[in-house]
């Protein structure tokens, strides 16, 4: 079973929505390998790209210095978050050989073209092109993120290698000094060490169009086989029902979100939508993942021979027979997840510590968006979606935004100044 993951483009530390794919596909992995013999997990860094160097320019220090500090972070707040490491994570810069040979396959079978330095894979050669994201080709003009050119024959050509100026990275080739485009590079490594056809592909649902249709017309036009079996897709993560940006001053980084609460209940909170769904992540998504963690080592601690507390087989309560059976199922379970693996009572004083520091705070929301959420709750209530109407109310409330039902009530768009 083979399986590769698109992983993050290194010039940042990772945030909460850069660590959902990772929770979600580790909790993949950990099912296909309790069903099947041999699993082989490939998850990349994309470790040459225009914001990496963007980055080390507005640092002052080299870029490789941006990577290498930006992979060491992701790893360390992965395996906080209970990550097991893929197999393998091959870096772009590891792979400029395997890329410019794919480069040379789509040129010589007529797929791809070389104009003003650059390199180009002349979609309009491919069929299928479309196929993954069910768009046609006037939708796939009108919504790609491509970059206009006056050397494309097609506005949908994308860029396969495109030359380097002195102060950025770049490898020789035939084609002179540069540097890989973006779509290439997974198909590349994909080939290096999973091969045609991989069982699954995974990524953000973001990476569909066009990243994940490039891959396929790149894989299928150079090689004839087909790409790939099985393609899985996560949702977003919003944040107070807004995307997340740097603009808004709204990204959630997981290395602040693991000072205050431990990595496993960050898990858990991520693990609480279904994975093609929407995850808007608030305060209080965290505070029941909590909430239910403790729970469960609670329980645990109950079927433990060595607890003082734990009932005994002669006093009112469940067989202790019963007890260890259930904390099996438990744990087996968790351990699927990636959940329940600590020590009961470690986890559980780590859970109580980060309850105790935890003090109320407001998400600062917009005017425009205290509104916006106003009037989703108040449809939600009169379609009966009480569940929805109650999750908005909570995101006001945790705002300091005033919310009163009946019919004298009316909406305010300004937050409660917060108690002394």
């Amino acid at each position: 079973m083979t399986l590769y993951v698109c992983g993050p483009t290194v010039y940042d530390l990772p945030h909460i929505g850069n660590a959902r794919p990772a929770v979600v596909f580790d909790v993949l992995v950990r099912l296909l390998r309790h069903a099947f013999r041999q699993v082989l997990y490939v998850r990349n860094f994309t470790d040459v790209d225009d914001k990496i160097n963007a980055a080390a320019a507005s640092s002052g220090v080299p870029i490789r210095t941006i990577t290498e500090r930006t992979i060491a972070a992701y790893q360390a707040h992965m395996r906080s978050l209970q990550v097991m490491p893929p197999d393998r994570e091959p870096r772009v810069t590891e792979h400029i050989g395997d890329i410019q040979d794919l480069i040379n396959q789509l040129l010589r079978r007529g797929h791809a073209y070389e104009a003003a330095g650059h390199v180009l894979f002349e979609v309009t050669s491919f069929a299928s092109y479309g196929l993954l994201s069910g768009r046609s080709p006037e939708a796939m003009r009108a919504g790609a993120r491509v970059e206009v050119a006056p050397f494309k024959r097609n506005p949908m050509d994308f860029v396969l290698w495109k030359p380097s100026s002195p102060e950025l990275p770049g490898w020789e080739s035939p084609w002179g000094r540069g540097r890989p485009g973006w779509h290439v590079e997974c198909t590349a490594m994909i080939r290096r060490h999973l091969g045609f056809p991989i069982d699954i592909h995974g990524g953000g649902q973001d990476l569909i169009f066009p990243h994940h249709e490039n891959e396929i017309a790149q894989g299928c036009a150079a090689t004839g086989l087909p790409y790939c079996h099985t393609w899985m897709h996560n949702s977003f993560v919003t944040v107070a029902v807004q995307k997340m940006s740097k603009s808004l001053g709204n990204v959630v980084l997981v290395r602040d979100l693991l000072q205050q609460t431990p990595g496993e209940a960050i898990r858990l909170a991520l693990l609480a939508s279904h994975y093609r769904q929407p995850l808007d992540w608030n305060q209080e998504r965290l505070e029941q993942a909590k909430r239910t963690l403790t729970t469960f080592y609670r329980a645990l601690t109950s079927a433990d021979p060595g607890d003082t507390h734990r009932i005994s087989a002669d006093e009112s309560g469940p067989d202790s027979i019963v007890l260890e059976a259930l904390s099996a199922s438990l744990l087996a379970s968790g351990q699927l997840l990636g959940l329940l693996q600590q020590e009961p009572h470690q986890a559980l004083a780590a859970l109580h510590q980060a309850h105790r520091q935890a003090t109320p705070s407001e998400v600062r929301l917009s005017k425009e968006t205290i509104a916006e959420l106003h009037l989703r709750r108040q449809r939600a209530r009169q379609a009966s979606e009480f569940q929805l109407a109650d999750q908005l109310r909570r995101q006001l409330i945790e705002a300091g935004v005033p919310v009163a039902d009946g019919k004298a009530s009316r909406c305010s768009t300004s937050p409660t100044p917060a108690n002394p």
